[in-house]
């Protein structure tokens, strides 16, 4: 019987075959060194022990302890070599990408240097200082648990890190124990703290202006234990995101576990994005030093392009580090707070100044959100809390004066309309669907008829409220109902020259209805588990406005449009209500503000 041949991934054959055959790695003016073991390996390739040929013989994975030995620099007798395959995710147009951020770096503080890099045989290889355990090694030492005054200075000089990166205009983009590397054992460095691994790092400013803001929900960057909200979302990284990972990977070290950890599946992300979301820093940070608590809160609320006060965070850690000996160096971060040049009283000031608006109190509510546009004055009425057996005496009315269905919604297995002049509509039917969302033979059958979807609603019990109109811009359509939001298949459409007209929700299913129509240049998405304002604000600013919302218990998502024509005012307006807005409602067509579109679910209490 023939034994299954067993196969190996291309790293390992490689550094097996240079310690077989006495071959060498030397890249880049390089001296050569013969690689020893394996010490880590990343989502990109893996690190290995290199020793430097010709050099005192030393014990693989340890610093010498002779004065003489170079332990770091281009002379060092013990290096980290990082290979990449030609072939691997992060080559796919050349050398890796971390090799330009490193080279665009510099020098940072508490990022370790690069010495040599090149190529040989199938592999980019980099020659790096050689460095210590990280953090995940420490904590597995110390029975995964670590002291506070421990973690406490590991917040110091983790923010003395990431604001000297941060200054270069660089985010890590994945901030996590297994990243924090102390120094190489028995050296003077093996109490200093490094930053590694930049394979995910991206630009948060150029050219001295902050990157645009964008959101793209199933772009997901970092490791889904510490990744900050906005990652999960798909959200353009910041600052404020390698920050939020931090306190997570603080709290982590000094807990031993983070209460989003033991999900799987394919939702894995959905669900962990859930919990961050649902979890307050109150809650998170339970019996734990205030400063972890203040810290997780302030950086869990900060704006996309806000200015992170490092040095005022590092002053929140520095009560539990009055010990007689300190397990970490933090002498830049104690500079740091020492060093300012404004007096102590305004530093306080603004230590205690009152906080702005928290977007993320981990606590959240079932509301109305109702969108209004600028109108010249038209007749517009609404109807909520319509039982399906009174629908047609509301809609009938609302045909009989002129008047058509814009907008439906539905709360507690109860319908709310919305019927106006202005909709350019010529006839228009409807039709409740009971326990099933969406009827799609009947759909169809419209369709043959030259009806299209103009408005749909689902309620809690899965039925539908569907409304399909003549007299549309439409030419096409096409909808997909899915267990969760498709953003997958409303980019496909997209490129296909569809856009969203329509959506809605039953329980936790999405109904998206798209169609080819005229007069739209372009969509974004903005989805959240709470009110993205936010976001909203950014769209707005850029040109977009909202065309269709819809929100299940969990989430909201709005879709916004830019148009070809632009509107003489283009004046829009979002509210958010725990009860049907009426006198909301009024007071905005006082202004000559219309009902756009309404949804009820899940946003901010």
């Amino acid at each position: 019987m023939r034994m299954p041949q067993r196969t190996m991934d291309p790293i390992h054959i490689l550094l097996q075959l240079s310690r077989v055959h006495g071959a060498q790695v030397q890249v880049g003016g390089s001296p050569a060194y013969l690689p020893e073991k394996k010490l880590g390996k990343g989502g990109f390739g893996q690190v290995w022990l290199g020793t430097k040929i010709g050099g005192p013989a030393t014990k693989a994975g340890k610093a010498a302890k002779d004065a003489s030995l170079v332990t770091d620099g281009t002379g060092a007798q013990q290096v980290a070599l990082k290979f990449e395959h030609y072939t691997s995710k992060g080559c796919t147009n050349g050398p890796p990408y971390e090799w330009s951020v490193y080279q665009q770096l510099g020098e940072s503080y508490g990022i370790p240097k690069v010495h040599y890099r090149g190529s040989q045989d199938d592999f980019y290889v980099m020659v790096m200082d050689l460095l210590g355990p990280s953090l995940w090694d420490v904590w597995n030492q110390k029975n995964q648990h670590l002291s506070e005054a421990y973690v406490a200075c590991v917040a110091m000089e983790a923010l003395s890190i990431l604001q000297a990166l941060h200054l270069k205009g660089y985010v890590h983009g994945d901030v996590k124990p297994e990243n924090f590397l102390l120094g190489p054992p028995g050296s003077s460095k093996e109490k200093k703290l490094f930053l590694v691994d930049l394979g995910l790092a991206v630009k948060w400013k150029d050219r001295n202006l902050h990157v645009r803001y964008d959101q793209k929900p199933d772009d997901f960057r970092g490791t889904v234990r510490y990744a900050s909200v906005h990652a999960h979302l798909g959200r353009v990284t910041s600052r404020r995101d390698d920050l939020e990972s931090l306190a997570y990977t603080l709290l982590f070290l000094l807990k031993g576990r983070l209460p989003w950890q033991g999900y799987q599946g394919q939702n894995k992300g959905y669900w962990v994005c859930r919990k961050k979301m649902q979890t307050s820093a109150e809650v998170l940070c339970r019996m734990c030093h205030n400063a972890f608590r203040d810290f997780t809160d302030t950086v869990v609320n900060l704006k996309f392009e806000e200015d992170p006060a490092y040095t005022r965070y590092i002053a929140m850690f520095e009560p539990i580090v009055n010990t007689p000996e300190r397990p970490l160096q933090i002498d830049t971060a104690l500079r740091s707070i020492v060093g300012q040049k404004r007096g102590r009283s305004e530093f306080d000031a603004e230590a205690e100044a009152p906080p702005g608006k928290k977007v993320r109190s981990g606590m959240g509510a079932k509301q109305w959100i109702t969108v209004y546009n600028r109108h010249a004055p038209m007749k517009q009425r609404y109807h909520y809390n319509v039982n399906t057996s009174r629908l047609l005496v509301h809609v009938q009315k609302g045909w009989e004066d002129g008047l058509y269905i814009s907008s439906v919604a539905s709360c507690a297995n109860l319908w709310a309309i919305v019927m106006d002049a202005g909709t350019e509509f010529t006839q228009q039917i409807y039709k409740v669907h009971y326990n099933s969302f969406l009827p799609k033979e009947w759909i169809m059958e419209k369709w043959e008829e030259g009806y299209y979807i103009t408005a749909v609603a689902g309620s809690d019990n899965t039925s539908s409220l569907v409304v399909m109109s003549k007299g549309t811009r439409f030419t096409q359509q096409s909808y997909k109902v899915s267990d969760s939001f498709p953003f997958e298949w409303i980019k496909k459409k997209w490129r296909e020259g569809f856009f969203v007209t329509a959506m809605a929700t039953a329980n936790c299913q999405w109904a998206v209805i798209m169609s080819r129509t005229t007069g739209v240049l372009s969509q974004c998405v903005e989805l959240d588990f709470h009110y993205p304002s936010e976001g909203i604000h950014k769209r707005w600013d850029a040109g977009f406005r909202i065309s269709c919302a819809a929100s299940t218990h969990d989430q909201s998502a709005f879709i916004l449009s830019q148009y070809k024509r632009s509107f003489q005012d283009e004046t829009q307006e979002t509210l958010r209500t725990s009860q049907f807005p009426t006198t909301h409602i009024k007071e905005k067509w006082d202004n000559d503000l219309y009902l756009l579109g309404i949804a009820y679910g899940k946003t901010v209490s």
